[in-house]
């Protein structure tokens, strides 16, 4: 009963700013991600050891391993265009943690060979409000869901 009593006494600390907020964080992070923009990411991501992408390619763990995998190699490197479009954003705030999660599609353009690409899928970001600022502080990204007979177990 305390923890109940407890959960939604956080769960009432997200007012509609910090809402608004978190869903600017996701349109920088975004932007950030279309321009491969490591000082953009200095700005919106924690600087906490505590930092941590994980993708269908790895898991990175710290914001300079952020930066320079994702950012720098795999979005800068890989890509000569991109675009990452959020969609079905739903944020929930529990005082100074929150969570989002949401649909995106990216179109982009290989380096190599100039060959379109089109993916979609599903994200999920937690964040820490620092300094009363919110941080992006971890982010889970997956494909879109398998749902065919025999399939995405």
């Amino acid at each position: 009963m305390a923890w109940a009593t407890c959960w939604c006494a956080a769960r009432s600390a997200g007012t509609d700013a910090d809402v608004q907020a978190i869903r600017s964080l996701i349109s920088q992070y975004a932007a950030s991600i279309d321009a491969a923009d490591t000082s953009a990411a200095d700005r919106i991501w924690s600087k906490s050891a505590d930092v941590s992408f994980i993708h269908p390619r790895g898991r990175e763990q710290g914001l300079d391993q952020v930066k320079a995998d994702v950012y720098e190699h795999l979005m800068g490197e890989t890509f000569s265009e991109r675009k990452l479009s959020p969609r079905d954003v739903s944020v929930h705030v529990y005082g100074d943690a929150a969570w989002a999660e949401f649909n995106w599609d990216f179109v982009a353009k290989m380096r190599k060979g100039g060959s379109p690409v089109h993916t979609a899928g599903r994200e999920t970001q937690i964040y820490h409000k620092e300094d009363g600022q919110w941080r992006i502080v971890h982010v889970h990204y997956s494909g879109a869901p398998v749902t065919a007979e025999g399939k995405g177990f």
